[in-house]
């Protein structure tokens, strides 16, 4: 997990779940193999924490140390050779039984401290640490938990959000049920989470559709999402409500957004098809964009992107057509049309609407804003924004 070839998503679903029993993760923390190193690290946990999920390193390679970590910080077993680690179990320890694999799980306790030793497969992980959330931590906690909601916003910037809602959820501190809110931003979108420490989910629910409805008077349609719905998830939903389909004409995109939009299941009852016309030829020959036109105002130019747009709804007989044309860089750019610069245009049923966005980032970044701007552009004309 310290090199670029592993992603972690175990301490993910642990924190979801013992967040969801009322139980505030404080420190996470990835380590090493190394057992003097682990060793201090829980050490230094034990001081204050009440309980303590480790996963990983219970195989029976040289490699997997964490049972020797806990014998030599708890002194509760030896240790023996290697062919014998996987079967080693301390004093006092429960084992966790593990029917999807060969490594079990164990439970101490020290103190005031629990520790609980889990396989590092998500396969074998996930349904131990499940029935240890149902047997030993949920009754612990009576049905209180710590509850979230997510208001997923995009087409403003995060200081403008913050500006404009912080005088909402500045007050919640105080209330009866306090709501703790966090911001977190990527280029293209923002998220606000709500979390609201209650005795049940019902009282929780009542304190935050209060709050949900409080931000989004003031944030309006830029919140796309408060269920957990990504914005092409959003679009979709939109798109069969009415029953209309969708046709994508892209250049500087390459087909991220065609992709993004068939990455939701069932996508098929309203993606009609997707161009990629990455050069002038291309938008020339697949698209029958005049060449005139090109050379008149540019590849990237609102009146490109237009025709693109209404070219593809054209052929597919759709209802909703997007043209996008930019610059994704790091090359390609001019003072008049830097790096970032992109064209969009959306024609919903003869209605047209056409803007240019000047993106910042890599580019990869300007790829997904100008994929994320024309799937809100969508998303407000088929709200009738």
């Amino acid at each position: 997990m310290l090199t670029p070839f592993r992603v972690d998503t175990n301490s993910l679903f642990i924190t979801e779940r013992l967040n969801e029993v009322g139980i505030d993760v404080r420190l996470k923390l990835v380590a090493g193999d190394d057992v003097e190193a682990l060793a201090e690290l829980l050490q230094t946990a034990l001081g204050w924490a009440d309980l303590i999920v480790m996963t990983g390193g219970l195989g029976p390679t040289e490699d997997d140390i964490t049972r020797a970590a806990n014998a030599r910080l708890l002194r509760g077993m030896t240790m023996p050779q290697i062919n014998r680690r996987q079967a080693l179990v301390p004093r006092g320890a429960d084992v966790l039984p593990n029917p999807n694999g060969t490594a079990p799980g164990l439970w101490l306790e020290h103190g005031r401290t629990a520790l609980v030793l889990l396989p590092g497969p998500p396969r074998e992980m996930k349904p131990m640490f499940e029935a240890i959330v149902v047997d030993r931590l949920a009754p612990r906690t009576s049905g209180a938990g710590l509850f979230r909601r997510v208001l997923r916003i995009t087409g403003r910037t995060e200081s403008d959000v913050d500006a404009t809602a912080q005088p909402i959820y500045g007050a919640w501190t105080a209330q009866a049920v306090p709501i703790a809110t966090t911001i977190l931003a990527v280029l293209g979108q923002i998220e606000l989470h709500l979390t609201a420490r209650a005795a049940s989910r019902s009282e929780a629910d009542a304190v935050l559709d209060a709050a949900v409805a409080e931000l989004g008077d003031v944030l309006g349609d830029s919140v796309y999402s408060t269920d957990g719905r990504s914005l092409e998830a959003v679009v979709g939903d939109a798109l069969r409500s009415k029953r209309f389909t969708i046709a994508v004409a892209e250049s500087c995109t390459g087909g991220l957004l065609a992709s993004r939009l068939t990455d939701v299941p069932g996508s098929s009852a309203y993606v009609d098809r997707g161009v990629v016309c990455y050069s002038n030829r291309a938008k020339i020959e697949l698209l029958g964009i005049a060449e005139t036109l090109i050379a008149e105002h540019g590849a990237v130019s609102e009146a490109v992107a237009r025709a693109m747009a209404e070219a593809i709804l054209a052929q597919a007989g759709a209802n909703v057509g997007v043209g996008v044309t930019g610059i994704a860089g790091p090359g390609g750019g001019t003072p008049q049309k830097p790096v970032g610069t992109v064209a969009i245009a959306v024609v919903v049923d003869g209605d047209a609407r056409v803007r240019t966005f000047q993106f910042v980032g890599g580019r990869e970044q300007v790829k997904f804003q100008a994929a994320q701007a024309a799937l809100n552009m969508v998303r407000l004309m088929l709200a009738g924004g």
